[in-house]
């Protein structure tokens, strides 16, 4: 099996808008058996009111509760179009916030079941005030959610690794997904504020307990390199570090291009061959 596990859609708002079909029709030429279709599931309602970040970054963030037909009757379609072609897995990437969790496990449970597939990811984090930035929207709003802690980036690093953590934890309910997405998302503008390339001895040991939590609870490790193509991260997620543990720790690693355009689909496949097979 060859599985790009973690994709998305032309419904995305943040990404190209180019066709789905044309991405998938790439990984079938690419020689691909497997392809996780994983749009990123709305944001809770309420968490608007909790964000402080751009309002581009919240507007683009997610599909609306209004696509949810829509996303699903593309996504079958899909499915049954390369049907002995490919197999089309469909799912959602869903956002872990702290404070939202029952809201999160009531959107699961009613859209869990149309599911086969599905990533827990973090792409926002509260600042001292406890409002949300996004992660990975522009370095500015990064600073803005964590500007209390610029001069100490592997507090920054901690705090980010904890919500990892708590997402992993939370009661989420049987739909709750499988695969922990860029666990090292945290890292995506390393270079532009000059974070160290490493974790440190703290952060590795809390990385040793998600990793024997992710292994408990026997869920897998998207392998995700959209960070090699970044200008600021040049790294795959989850890195070195974390890749060297899971695979001592034989937690299964699952390749990602993240695609959200025809030419990142399949990318960086051949690291994944050579790293973490």
């Amino acid at each position: 099996m060859k599985m790009d596990g973690h994709t998305h859609t032309q419904l995305c708002a943040h990404g190209s808008g180019e066709k789905t079909e044309k991405m998938i029709e790439k990984a079938i030429r690419l020689g691909f058996t497997d392809y996780c279709i994983t749009e990123h599931a709305p944001l809770p309602a309420g968490f608007e009111t909790s964000y402080e970040g751009p309002r581009e970054g919240y507007e683009t963030a997610s599909l609306g509760f209004d696509q949810l037909e829509e996303y699903f009757e593309h996504a079958e379609c899909l499915k049954e179009r390369f049907k002995g072609k490919i197999n089309v897995h469909i799912g959602f990437e869903t956002d872990y916030l702290p404070g939202f969790e029952s809201e999160i496990k009531k959107f699961l449970d009613e859209y869990g079941p149309r599911c086969d597939t599905g990533i827990l990811s973090v792409h926002f984090i509260q600042n001292s005030e406890n409002k949300f930035h996004c992660i990975d929207f522009s370095p500015e709003d990064l600073e803005a959610g964590v500007k209390e802690l610029l001069d100490d980036p592997q507090e920054i690093y901690h705090r980010y690794l904890m919500l990892v953590k708590d997402s992993i934890e939370a009661d989420l309910g049987e739909y709750a997904p499988k695969r922990i997405g860029h666990m090292s998302l945290i890292k995506k503008y390393q270079d532009y504020f000059s974070f160290p390339e490493k974790f440190d001895e703290r952060n590795m040991l809390l990385i040793e307990e998600i990793l024997k939590e992710i292994k408990q609870t026997k869920r897998q490790l998207d392998f995700n390199l959209a960070g090699m193509y970044k200008p600021y991260c040049n790294e795959f997620y989850p890195g070195i570090q974390v890749l060297s543990l899971a695979k001592k720790m034989q937690i299964p690693l699952i390749y990602g291009s993240d695609a959200h355009e025809i030419d990142a689909v399949g990318q960086g496949y051949h690291l994944f061959s050579s790293l973490a097979q």
